[in-house]
């Protein structure tokens, strides 16, 4: 179902209105996000973030948590939060570094690689690739607009561009 959200003009006919098909878009992009990260949760038993995690292990053995951090744009408090789920579970192992002991490498465990076959895709989550797709110029123009607009949002909390989706964990 695809309708644009109609404002009647100051004529009298039904012209589009720019900010409630923006909104919407908004709507369906969240709301797309959030149900793709449940339903990653429910088919595997790992939050959408965890199961980003344990990608970017998959690809990249030996990442430190501040490594991880860095590739999800979460913050450290966060990843650690989420790596413990993942170790208690069994999926990450973590180990030390042979050079330096305080240096804490993370792995999928075989169980984590297991998970990680059968989990539902895409294993990044649904924005995140899809902002991979868009070429260099949309996706500057994308990001210059959603400026725009947090710019003009009053009492604004930045830190939830630190907190992965569905903004509940």
């Amino acid at each position: 179902m695809s309708s644009t959200v109609k404002h009647r003009s100051s004529e009298g006919d039904d012209a589009p209105s720019p900010d409630l098909a923006a909104l919407q878009k908004l709507r369906i992009v969240i709301r797309a996000a959030q149900r793709h990260s449940l339903w990653v949760e429910k088919q595997c038993g790992v939050n959408g973030a965890q199961l980003w995690i344990l990608q970017e292990l998959l690809e990249t053995p030996g990442l430190r948590v501040g490594q991880i951090t860095a590739r999800l744009a979460i913050a450290q408090a966060t990843t650690s939060n989420l790596l413990e789920g993942l170790v208690r579970k069994g999926y990450v192992v973590k180990t030390r570094d042979l050079d330096d002991a305080r240096v804490v490498k993370l792995a999928l465990s075989d169980a984590g690689r297991a998970l990680l076959d059968t989990a539902p895709k895409p294993a990044r989550g649904l924005l995140p690739e899809a902002l991979a797709k868009l070429d260099g110029a949309d996706l500057a123009s994308l990001n210059a607009g959603l400026q725009g607009l947090l710019d003009s949002i009053e009492d604004l909390d930045e830190g939830f561009g630190l907190q992965p989706m569905p903004f509940t964990m």
